[in-house]
Formats: C-alpha cells, structure tokens, sequence
C-alpha cells in the first residue's frame, strides 16, 4: 500500500462545508486549485480534513525542498517562539538574523553582505532599490516570460499580463523587456541563447541607454515561464554583457534556490558571479523569509534606515531557516536532487514514446517541466490536456499544479525529502491521468 489512502469522494464533506464558508468571506481572486482543506502534513503528504491522504508534487508552489513540517524545522520554530516571538531586527538585534545572513554570505561566496526580507516580491523590489541605488542608474531589464511577484515593481518586471498584470496598470516606469532563449518555440534552437543577447544588445541602441541602465533580472530556469532552461552559453553571455556595460546583475533564485536544480543555487550550473541574488521560498521551510544577497561595495552604498521593514528578517522565520540550511546539508538533498531528477526524467521520456502529446521534458535537476501540445510538429500548445489530467491526477490523491505562458506545462516542485516510493507512486498517478485524459 502506498502513501495515498482516499477514504472519502474528494472533496469530501468536510472539505466541502469548509470551502463553502470560504467563498462567503473570503475574497473571489483567491481561487482553489485543490479543493480539499489540509489538516495535517508531514514530509511529501499531507492529510484533508475528511482524512484523506494526498502525495503533493507542487510543494507549497517550491517553499518545501525539506517537506512540509520537518521535525528540526519545527523544533527550531518553536524553540525561537517560546524565547520571542518578534522584534524588529534594526531597533533590538537577534543572532538568527546574523547566522542566515551568514549562511547565505557563505553558500553565494566572495565579499557579500545580506538584508532579509518577508517575501520574494519584497526580496526582487528591494534588489532593485539596491541597485538604483548604488549605480545611480534608473532602468530595469526584465525578460519575456518572467515571473518576480506581484507587487509594484515585481509585477511591472513580470511578463505574463493574465492574470497577474490585467487592469492592474499604471505600471513602474523605466522597465524594458528583452526575449528568453526558449530552445523548444526557437525557429533555431541550438542558437535561441545567442540571439536573445544580440536582441538585449540591440535593446541597448533602440530601447535604452546602457548607461542609465542599474540592472538586469534573470530567472536562471524560468519557473511560472514553463521551466524554460536557457541555451549553456546565455548566462555566460548575459553576465559579460552587463560587467561590460557596467549594468548589475540580478538572479532570482526564488524558486529554483536551495537544491532544487542540483546545486545549492541554479545559477552556479553557468559558473557565473552575480551581484545580487534574490533569494526565498525554500529558505525557510514555509515561514515568511526571503533575502538579497549582494556584493558589498553595493550592498553598502545605500545611506542608514534606506531599506528594512518592521517584520523583515522575523526571528521565528530566521529560527527555522537555520535548521533548513542544517537539514539540507545533513540530508544531502542537493545531491538528492540529481536523483529525483533522473527518476523523473526517465519516468516521461519513456512516457512520451507512447504519447505524442508530450511535446519535451526540460529542466535542470529536479525542475523539470513536461509541455504537452496538440501535435508536435505544430507544437501548438494543448493547455485543456494538462487541466484534464492534473483535475484527474487530484480525483486519484495527487496535487499538481502548471506553468508556462500558455498553462500547457507541468511542473514538478515536490519535497527533496520524497521517499522513492512516494516519487514512483506519484509519477504513477501523473501518467495514469494523462492517459485517462487523453480518453
């Protein structure tokens, strides 16, 4: 017997009656994509209300690389609650501050210095701050099918306008945006990374002055794009680009920091240096934390009280960050990662012998994304198929979520604590449901 046990018809009753309280008060942009309600949860699992058990390949949408409530994790959490719940960290100091900005300035490596923050959003707007800052410089260049998060400037620098854009404008001024090599809907694959620089360094004579530009944004693997891994040669590229223009470099490792690609951070598969490296999700098991990592000539050129916030940096989050960083280490999920990465891979390649909807299997480590289209050689996207089969994968006790600027990829974000037997039964469930919705 595996991980998945349904008792009830999902939703289940309680779910339901739970659910139907929600929609009288809870706002109606807050949509479900599962329509179950958690009660517990441990590891790569989590049990609803009705006492149903799911295995959940969308980990927390990447913020559980140590799985949901790791028992170190939860130890740390309590322990930091029981001695103080909060303090704002610039008006009374506490060393769990010190010691994740110690963690971080270690693991990105160099001269660095760290400010915490609550969430991604707040990490990619204050990177920006930063980088205004201490270049003197206005402009930001994002990419096509980018996601930064949803406040003013995060959501000006992401691409896809629906949902996340539409009628939210005016938007933050001084944003340009330059292509994403995207091998698979290339017209030449092998060379997508060249020509997304040389139109950045045409955007730089058409578009924007070089030199009023602060920085560059860049998501090492595209997550909410579709898991869309560059071409080897444009990261390289990119970085050489800005150091020459004297443009900073931004890297949003949000979603595909602490492991998940196997290496501690994606960026480090392009051997390049960025100069700030945006960071959250996965750092602290759940709880609210995010950070900007930065080099320390720019990091410190900001004047006193410049950045900051009252929550930012909260003890209990630093707290139970502190035990990810032990677990991860202890638990070689980095190394995890490559693992899990091939399981995966292997379980669609073999997959997509059969089924001609499966249009690729990309990714860099375990961020692999499957895009399904209607016909591959047309590559039109077939976003329906892959509703049909997460709905289906959800009725059989799996939540999986998309991705992609035409929602017709899945992404798999599960725990790098997934047991082997846990990851065969879920990739199980996946395959099963794309061929009961194929029909």
């Amino acid at each position: 017997m595996g991980t998945i046990n349904l008792v009830t018809d999902i939703p289940g009753p309680k779910s339901r009656a739970i659910t139907e309280r929600k929609e009288r008060v809870v706002a109606e942009p807050l949509d479900l994509h599962a329509p179950v309600v958690v009660d517990t949860a441990r590891g790569a699992s989590f049990t609803d209300v009705d006492g149903n058990t799911f295995l959940d390949f969308s980990g927390g949408i990447g913020c559980h690389t140590v799985g949901y409530s790791h028992p170190k994790v939860v130890e740390a959490a309590v322990e930091a609650s029981r001695r103080f719940s909060h303090t704002d960290f610039t008006i009374i100091p506490y060393e769990s501050y010190v010691e994740v900005s110690e963690r971080l300035v270690e693991k990105v490596g160099g001269d660095r210095k760290v400010a915490l923050f609550n969430s991604g959003a707040e990490a990619v707007e204050n990177a920006v701050k930063i980088a205004r800052a201490a270049t003197g410089r206005q402009a930001v260049i994002a990419f096509e099918g980018a996601f930064h998060g949803r406040t003013l400037m995060a959501m000006s620098l992401t691409s896809r306008h629906s949902p996340y854009k539409t009628k939210f404008g005016p938007f933050a001024p001084e944003v340009y945006r330059a292509p994403f090599p995207y091998p698979y809907r290339s017209p030449d694959p092998e060379n997508a990374g060249r020509l997304a620089l040389e139109a950045l360094e045409r955007a730089f004579s058409t578009q924007v002055d070089p030199d009023n530009t602060a920085a560059v944004i860049v998501e090492p693997v595209q997550g909410e794009g579709g898991f869309v891994v560059p071409t080897p040669d444009f990261l390289p590229g990119l970085a050489e680009i800005c150091k020459r223009h004297g443009v900073l470099l931004i890297v949003d490792e949000i979603q595909t920091g602490f492991g998940r690609t196997g290496r501690f951070f994606a960026y480090e598969h392009a051997g390049i240096d960025p100069d700030l490296v945006c960071v959250a999700k996965s750092i602290a098991g759940g709880y609210p934390l995010s950070g900007v990592v930065g080099r320390t000539d720019v990091m410190d050129a900001l004047g006193p009280s410049t950045i900051g916030g009252t929550y930012v940096g909260n003890p209990v989050a630093c707290a139970a960050a502190t035990a990810v960083f032990e677990v991860i280490e202890e638990e070689g999920l980095v190394e995890r990662a490559t693992h899990v990465a091939k399981t995966i891979r292997d379980r669609w390649t073999e997959l997509a012998s059969s089924v001609p909807e499966i249009g690729e299997v990309r990714g860099l480590g375990s961020m692999i994304g499957v895009e399904l289209v209607k016909d591959r050689d047309t590559k039109e996207p077939n976003k329906a198929l892959v509703g049909a089969t997460l709905t289906e994968a959800m009725q059989r006790g799996l939540v999986a979520i998309n991705c992609g600027i035409h929602k017709n990829v899945i992404r798999h974000l599960m725990p790098m604590v997934i047991t082997d037997e846990e990851l065969e039964e879920g990739l199980d469930v996946l395959a099963e449901s794309l061929t009961g919705a194929r029909g």
